[in-house]
C-alpha cells in the first residue's frame, strides 16, 4: 500500500515539473531567439519481488536453507530525466532597425552522438569573466556607442572585443563583417559555434553558459552560417503543440492525483474500520 503512495506521488510529481516547463515555453513563444525547452520521463528501475520460503536439507544435522521464489516485478515511479533546449532555428521576422540581428543557419554538422550543432551570438557575461551566448539579436547601442544587448552586456567581435559603432547608422554584411557610414569596417560581428549544444547551460534572459569560451564559428569545419540585418529571429516555440502538451499533463497529474486520494481513503478505512475489529 504504501509503496503505491509513493509511485504515485512520483508521477504527480513529474508532470507537475513536466507542467511548469511547458508553461515558460508557452509564456516565452514571443521572446525573440528564445529556445523551448524539451524534457524526457523515465520510470525508475523495476523491482524483482521474491518470496522466501525456509526450506529444511534432509541432512544430519538438520540444516535449513531460505529459498526465494520470483513473484514478478514492481515498478517504483517515473521521474524527469533532462530537460534538453530545442536549438532549430525560429522563423525571422523583418525589423525597422538597424542594431536587430538575426542568425541564418547553414550546413551544422552533427557529433559522434548524432547531435547537431548550434550557432550563437558572443556577449561578455555580466561578471566580466568568461562569455555568454544568445540567439536572441535584439540590440542596441548605449550611451557610449557600444552593441549591447537588452540587458545591458556587451556585443564582442570575433576577437573578443566590444564593437563600437558609436551610433545606429552603420551596415552588417551577410558574413559578419560592420561598416561604418563612410564604409569602412568597425569589426566583424562576433559569432561562437557549439559542436555539443547540450552541453550549454540555459540561463535567464535566453542566455547560455559553457564550461569554456566557444570557438568561433567562422573557423570551425564544415560550419556555414549567414547574418542578417534588420531581421530578428522569433521563438521556435509550437503554441498549439505546446498547448497540447499542457493539458495531456495536466490530465496526468489529475489522473495521478485520484488514484491518490484512493489510497487515502483506503488507508482511512484500514485504521479506523478494521483496526477495531
Amino acid at each position: 500500500m504504501f509503496r503505491g503512495f509513493y509511485t504515485v506521488a512520483t508521477g504527480m510529481i513529474a508532470q507537475q515539473r513536466r507542467t511548469e516547463l511547458l508553461t515558460n515555453n508557452i509564456s516565452n513563444a514571443n521572446t525573440p531567439g528564445f529556445k523551448e525547452d524539451q524534457s524526457s520521463i523515465r520510470s525508475f528501475p523495476d523491482m524483482l519481488l521474491s518470496s522466501i520460503n525456509a526450506k529444511r536439507i534432509p541432512t544430519e544435522k538438520g540444516l535449513i536453507h531460505n529459498m526465494a521464489q520470483p513473484i514478478g516485478t514492481v515498478n517504483t515511479g517515473i521521474y524527469m530525466q533532462d530537460v534538453l533546449a530545442n536549438y532549430e532555428q525560429g522563423q525571422l521576422r523583418e525589423s525597422d532597425f538597424s542594431t536587430d540581428f538575426a542568425l541564418v543557419d547553414g550546413n551544422l554538422p552533427r557529433n559522434a552522438e548524432g547531435v547537431q550543432g548550434a550557432i550563437l551570438f558572443r556577449l561578455q557575461h555580466e561578471s566580466g569573466q568568461g562569455e555568454a551566448y544568445t540567439r536572441n539579436g535584439n540590440f542596441t547601442v548605449d550611451g557610449q556607442g557600444y552593441l549591447t544587448n537588452p540587458q545591458g552586456l556587451y556585443v564582442l567581435s570575433d576577437t573578443g572585443q566590444r564593437i563600437r559603432v558609436n551610433s545606429d547608422d552603420f551596415r552588417l554584411a551577410d558574413d559578419g563583417m560592420i561598416y561604418n557610414a563612410n564604409n569602412q569596417q568597425i569589426a566583424r560581428l562576433g559569432v561562437s559555434y557549439a559542436a555539443n549544444p547540450a552541453a550549454l547551460t540555459k540561463q535567464d534572459n535566453g542566455l547560455f553558459r559553457a564550461e569554456a569560451n566557444l570557438p568561433s564559428a567562422y573557423n570551425a569545419n564544415g560550419v556555414t552560417f549567414a547574418v542578417q540585418q534588420n531581421f530578428l529571429e522569433g521563438s521556435n516555440v509550437d503554441g498549439a503543440r505546446s498547448m497540447t502538451e499542457l493539458m495531456t499533463a495536466y490530465r496526468a497529474f489529475e489522473a495521478n492525483q485520484k488514484i491518490l486520494q484512493a489510497y487515502d481513503r483506503s488507508m482511512e478505512k484500514a485504521v479506523n474500520e478494521i483496526g477495531k475489529v
